[in-house]
């Protein structure tokens, strides 16, 4: 049987790069909050593990008066509306996502664009049409018959899907270079609601894109990551503490403080789920790459499966440099796991995880291919 390649990724981030603390007394303006209001917003963004955010969106680092986006009212009214925040959303995605895609293929200089079979791309935070994957194929060379799909609005596990559709394409056909682009500008959809799910969210999302070669022969030269196996679980409970939705003035969160809890609830059994049927255990497990979907969920993981905080050292590391980028995010903490992995570590097994709306959780192994 055909096996497929985690062969190479890239990653991309808007050139706005501002301090959490920096976003805080932002949002603490928006939201026109008090001293005591102010004191607890600080704590939320001081206790998050994200040290520095990328956005499109200049204005969160700038005073009232200097706005680009956002009217330059103490109240922010009024409020853009869905479409405004989509004319961003299209004059920023495509530069962002073809930066990514041009430093993932960078790594694989034997790999022409023009051989590239199939992409797929990926995004929750924006949707237009001709698309960001048509302009993509234009943008970067690709052939006009590449096979396009699209994975939309399924949240921050949504790269998981990606990479199944690409897994069955190469297992499919062993031609088959799969291109997966991840685009998230999550920084466009902030809320003024003072609700604490809108607060820890409008404290964790930040602006990026990832994007990831698959194909059914390792590159030569470099760590690959051979995709062996995947599984999927759902805690309906949680429906109501992760949500998506469209609303007038932009595209509504809700991360309530429940997530964590739900995650350790579910982790165990996803977990067994996957491994049930192969030759691995999870102390067998040298290597993680956990969606740094928050710093209490991924201590909420280490709990339940008694993992160290330096077997989350990659996704810690994504957590503080750009926190989480929704369904990007899980290929930088790839990208950075890739990046130390040595000869040595040949047939190590990979544990990678991500979580969304659902709530869904999604589990993958890999092994690293060093070839």
């Amino acid at each position: 049987m055909t096996t497929s390649y985690l062969s190479a990724i890239g990653t991309a981030t808007p050139a706005h790069r501002l301090p959490q603390p920096q976003i805080a007394e932002f949002m603490a303006r928006a939201h026109g909050m008090d001293e005591a209001g102010t004191r607890k917003l600080r704590a939320i963004y001081r206790m998050s593990g994200i040290g520095y955010r990328h956005t499109v969106l200049p204005d969160y680092g700038r005073d009232l008066g200097a706005y680009t986006f956002f009217p330059n009212t103490a109240d922010l009214e009024p409020f853009p509306t869905v479409g405004a925040r989509m004319r961003v959303y299209r004059r920023e995605a495509l530069p962002l996502a073809a930066e990514a895609a041009l430093d993932c293929l960078r790594q694989a200089p034997e790999v022409d664009a023009q051989s590239i079979t199939h992409l797929v791309s990926v995004s929750c935070t924006g949707m237009y049409a001709p698309g960001l994957d048509i302009e993509l194929v234009q943008h970067l060379g690709l052939r006009p018959d590449v096979q396009r799909t699209c994975v939309n609005f399924m949240g921050c596990y949504a790269a998981f899907n990606a990479l199944k559709l690409a897994d069955a394409f190469c297992r499919a056909d062993a031609r088959a270079r799969v291109l997966v682009v991840c685009t998230e500008l999550c920084t466009l959809h902030f809320q003024k609601r003072t609700e604490e799910d809108h607060l820890v969210a409008n404290a964790l999302f930040g602006d990026g894109a990832s994007a990831a070669l698959v194909t059914s022969q390792p590159v030569p030269g470099r760590p690959n990551l051979e995709l062996t196996a995947f599984h999927c679980g759902l805690e309906p409970d949680g429906q109501a503490d992760m949500a998506w939705h469209v609303n007038d003035f932009g595209f509504e969160m809700t991360l309530s403080s429940y997530v964590p809890r739900l995650v350790k609830q579910g982790i165990r059994k996803l977990t067994e789920g996957l491994l049930r049927h192969l030759p691995v255990r999870l102390p067998d497990v040298r290597h993680f790459a956990i969606h740094p979907g928050g710093r209490r969920i991924l201590e909420a993981i280490e709990q339940e499966l008694g993992l160290a905080p330096a077997d989350n050292r990659h996704a810690y590391r994504v957590l503080h440099e750009v926190g989480n980028l929704s369904s990007a995010t899980v290929l930088f903490v790839l990208r950075e796991l890739q990046r130390h992995l040595l000869k040595a570590d040949d047939g190590a097994p990979v544990l990678s995880f991500a979580f969304g709306p659902g709530l869904t959780l999604e589990a993958m192994l890999l092994r690293v291919a060093y070839q």
